[in-house]
């Protein structure tokens, strides 16, 4: 049955209800199960109303996308805890993203894989997504080429060379991590992975120093 809704209150619930429904679809199913019926009936509601708050199944996977992005930033600055020294933030802000990545891939593949091969995020929400999450290496880079622990006439570049670095050490990690260990492997169990990782930026950070 369609839920009642004549308020804004009462939309703005629905929306969050649909969204929590979805989440906890994409996180205990996948993505190829987010259906606007699954999520629908999640949420006790009908089709309806993702077209009512959403505009459909598009602006659904949107939604979760940028809900994505943000519970990403509050990995990543969670991570900071007041450091005030450059390269300690953009360590920091590693090993906030492979949190992230690890307590919660299959959002984590929504936002940066192709689970969904017709879901593209457009243009404008994927700048929006850049500028909160990699913005914050942008910052550290650009403090620490100012404090002169990092030679670069570019910081943001820099920041990405970062950025690839912790993404692809996390992408691998966490596709191992979701098959059985392989004894021996640089990647056999969660601590290694992070030294896997302290050691792929420190080499980095030494490379541009």
């Amino acid at each position: 049955m369609p839920r009642a809704v004549s308020t804004p209150k009462e939309l703005g619930a629905l929306r969050q209800d649909l969204l929590d429904a979805a989440m906890r679809i994409l996180r205990e199913q996948g993505a190829p199960h987010l259906t606007l019926r699954r999520v629908a009936d999640a949420a006790a509601t009908s089709t309806m109303g993702i077209y009512t708050c959403f505009g459909g199944r598009a602006g659904l996977l949107e939604a979760i996308y940028e809900h994505g992005s943000h519970l990403l930033h509050e990995a990543m600055t969670s991570s900071l805890n007041g450091h005030a020294d450059p390269l300690a933030r953009i360590m920091a802000v590693a090993y906030g993203y492979r949190r992230f990545a690890l307590t919660d891939p299959a959002l984590y593949a929504l936002m940066f894989e192709r689970p969904l091969p017709d879901f593209d995020p457009s243009p404008e929400q994927r700048t929006d997504a850049l500028r909160r999450c990699f913005g914050l290496l942008v910052e550290a880079t650009t403090a620490a080429t100012q404090a002169g622990l990092v030679r670069s006439s570019n910081p943001e570049r820099s920041a990405y060379l970062v950025w690839t670095t912790i993404h692809g050490l996390v992408s691998i990690e966490l596709t191992c991590s979701l098959r059985t260990p392989l004894p021996g492997w640089f990647l056999n169990s969660p601590e290694e992975g992070e030294r896997v990782l302290t050691d792929g930026i420190r080499a980095l950070l030494a490379g541009l120093t």
